[in-house]
């Protein structure tokens, strides 16, 4: 056996064993265009998942930055060759796709392409998505594609384990959207019943400080303290019901935009300057990326509602092959071992679970009158 097919079922085999690593839709998408992409030595993959409405779903790049990516503009929309693909579910090799009838044009920002090599991607007879690749990294043929028909052969292949594995990830993910509305159903009833007894205690308590204030104020103000402690421990209540609702902003926009917008929101609502900086991040699993997500909301609560901060920064970050959150601010700080022989915790717990949950670790500095910084770090895949 020659030294050239086995080097191409040995990079066969590596996308393959990508795309199996992940469960997540989003996770596979990327997993596959990037596979593809250094299967066949292209500048530039892309896969499309069609709407019912002539648009996209979701439409996954890989070879072209974020800044190129943002400057194109909004999803393509079903026209043309990526139409075709959809429509007629074939294959489309083509020498240099400006040149074909189809072609409709592209945005000013979008990258030169040429050679182009594109297939639908099926499971049975529904077409679920469109896969293609352009400028073929080898000297091209005159007047011919780079792209060969050994090529569009592997592709194809390619396609079909693709389809197997974009279908597993829609089927766990629907089953996993199953078990979160039955989820949220057990809380709803939890919540109801926990924080409904808590206020029924409240009024009664409130009810009786008010009849004592005249008669025996002493033992009125007893009460008024014993409402502001039922007041704390229903407010705690429903917030730890509600951090468990995974929001729908980080399944649609990824971490680091759901972030950026959540902090804006922050930094317009409190007098203190909250800021957000990300730096070599793009997409983590699904599984990190709600944990991160979590973690940075408790820390930025603490920071904002107990610290007197004047100034928070939260920064997320590449750091080797996994990634690090970190929330830093100016406020009045606190000795961690005091709090956790008070009892309390400042959410420190849950933090400390979440980054656990998804293999990473969390740590704490702060001293009083020195401010507070809380890290988490996962290790790469």
């Amino acid at each position: 056996m020659s030294q050239e097919p086995r080097s191409g079922l040995a990079a066969v085999s590596a996308a393959l064993l990508a795309m199996s690593r992940h469960l997540e839709v989003r996770d596979v998408l990327k997993t596959i265009v990037a596979s593809a992409r250094e299967l066949l030595g292209a500048q530039y993959a892309a896969l499309g998942v069609p709407d019912d409405h002539g648009g996209f779903a979701q439409f996954v790049v890989d070879g072209v930055s974020d800044a190129q990516w943002k400057a194109i503009g909004p999803l393509p929309r079903q026209h043309g060759i990526l139409a075709s693909m959809l429509q007629e579910a074939k294959t489309e090799r083509l020498a240099d796709v400006r040149k074909d009838p189809r072609f409709e044009g592209w945005p000013s920002a979008h990258p030169n392409m040429s050679d182009f090599l594109g297939l639908p991607i099926k499971d049975s007879d529904e077409v679920i998505g469109a896969l293609f690749l352009a400028n073929k990294d080898c000297p091209k043929p005159e007047g011919g594609c780079g792209f060969t028909e050994d090529d569009a052969q592997l592709l194809e292949i390619f396609a079909q384990h693709a389809a197997i594995a974009l279908t597993n990830a829609r089927l766990y993910e629907r089953s996993r959207e199953l078990t979160i509305a039955e989820e949220r159903s057990r809380l709803a009833h939890e919540l109801h019943d926990a924080v409904s007894q808590k206020l029924f205690s409240l009024r009664l308590t409130a009810q009786a400080a008010a009849a004592l204030v005249d008669r025996d104020p002493s033992r009125a103000k007893g009460e008024l303290q014993q409402v502001a402690v039922l007041a704390a421990e229903a407010a705690d209540e429903l917030r730890a019901a509600v951090v468990e609702l995974r929001p729908a902003a980080l399944d649609e926009d990824g971490l680091v935009a759901t972030l950026r917008t959540q902090i804006q929101v922050l930094d317009r609502a409190h007098a203190a300057r909250v800021t957000f900086d990300c730096c070599g991040v793009r997409a983590l699993p699904a599984s990190q990326e709600e944990a991160f997500l979590r973690v940075a909301q408790e820390a930025l609560h603490n920071a904002l509602r107990h610290s007197g901060a004047h100034r928070v920064d939260v920064t997320l970050a590449r750091r080797g092959t996994g990634a690090v959150l970190r929330v830093t601010d100016d406020g009045s700080g606190f000795d961690p071992k005091a709090i956790r022989r008070a009892g309390r915790h400042l959410g420190l717990v849950s933090m400390r679970d979440r980054a656990s949950g998804v293999g990473g670790t969390l740590t704490v500095e702060s001293a009083p009158g020195k401010g507070t910084t809380i890290e988490m770090e996962v290790p790469g895949g």
